[in-house]
């Protein structure tokens, strides 16, 4: 820590609980097999278990349409299979990497190295437009959303159980299928760079966009409103994000990789999921919240916080000010350590911190 010109003696408190989320965790079996990705479930995904059913993203809403999600992986790629509910499947974006999400979409998020960096994002829409994209670190703080970026050997299908853009009928769901390549995936993380070992876990969200649609001509329309404006849409998510923004990565749900021939069915993350996401959601609060006017003390200021996280849940923490910007800790007393935040939205940990520094 740098070190500290002022300190205040009643620390500030600040009550996240509102934010925290508790991330779905699932199991990622090896495939016995390599799959045929033609976006209907054959028998290799027969003994793998769906998700839970999405959810609103925001976790106050029911979706009116089902979504459930599969997932497989082995030495080549990362398979996924989903099945969407849906009366009028349609689509009418044909350009691979235009913005899916104009359409009802199916999305992917994907974080190998759980630290909110180098994270890929894969849509498709019901006529299987693929839109691959990588992001160097979330929007929230500058990252730049890279649309050259192109999933080398990404495989991916569609099938529609009804008729895709027929407005006479009414179907019943689309799935979809994808292989995404491993290489890509490793890529991704931070070295060393390997294959999921025995019980790894990675950080992933689905989600679904859907709209509302109105009838022109007989063709597919998002819907708009008497004033000419477009409605919205819903989002509806594997893993709750409390808040309309996907890119929150720290709030995606956990992934663990159960090696060739294991059977086992839970892992436990290994440090604690609630206090790391209170070091984001206070970030939050001083970068845009109620606490930004700490952003204009002087470098060397060191304010001690006080977070309660959860109903009887609190921790001790400090905000600097530095010559670059800031450093948020909270303390861990169970690892003896600080989890730590800076003004880059870099998460750390470090065991040097005190009251002397």
């Amino acid at each position: 820590m740098i070190g500290c010109s002022q300190k205040e003696s009643n620390p500030i408190e600040i009550d996240v609980t509102d934010q925290i989320v508790a991330p779905n965790q699932y199991v990622v079996n090896y495939a016995n097999k390599p799959l045929k990705i033609d976006g209907l479930s054959d028998s290799a995904w027969n003994q793998t278990a769906f998700t839970n059913s999405f959810i609103d993203i925001t976790g106050e809403t029911t979706p009116y349409f089902d979504t459930r999600a599969k997932m497989l992986w082995d030495s080549s790629y990362f398979y996924v299979y989903a099945e969407l509910q849906e009366e009028h499947i349609w689509g009418d974006l044909k350009q691979k990497d235009t913005v899916i999400f104009y359409n009802n979409d199916f999305e992917v998020f994907i974080d190998p190295s759980n630290d909110t960096r180098n994270y890929a994002e894969i849509e498709v829409n019901a006529l299987n437009t693929v839109w691959d994209l990588n992001l160097d670190k979330p929007y929230r703080v500058g990252g730049k959303a890279k649309n050259n970026y192109d999933m080398q050997g990404l495989k991916t299908a569609v099938h529609h159980f009804g008729t895709c853009n027929n407005s006479a009928d009414i179907d019943s769901m689309w799935t979809i299928e994808m292989a995404i390549p491993m290489t890509a995936l490793i890529e991704l993380k931070n070295k060393p760079r390997y294959l999921p070992q025995q019980g790894e876990f990675w950080r992933l969200n689905f989600s679904r966009v859907q709209w509302q649609h109105d009838l022109i001509a007989g063709k597919y329309n998002r819907k708009m409103t008497k004033h000419g404006n477009l409605t919205g849409e819903n989002n509806w998510v594997w893993s709750n994000q409390k808040v309309v923004n996907m890119h929150e990565p720290e709030k995606w749900g956990f992934i663990f990789f159960n090696a060739p021939n294991s059977t086992e069915t839970e892992f436990q993350v290994d440090y604690n999921i609630k206090l790391e996401q209170a070091v984001y959601a206070v970030f939050r609060e001083i970068k845009w919240g109620d606490f930004t006017y700490l952003l204009t003390e002087k470098a060397g200021t060191n304010i001690q916080l006080t977070v309660t996280y959860a109903a009887s849940e609190r921790a001790n923490g400090f905000f600097v000010k530095t010559n670059k910007g800031f450093e948020i800790g909270l303390e861990c007393s169970q690892e003896n350590n600080w989890y730590c935040i800076n003004e880059e939205g870099n998460f750390f940990k470090n065991q040097t911190f005190s009251d002397e520094d």
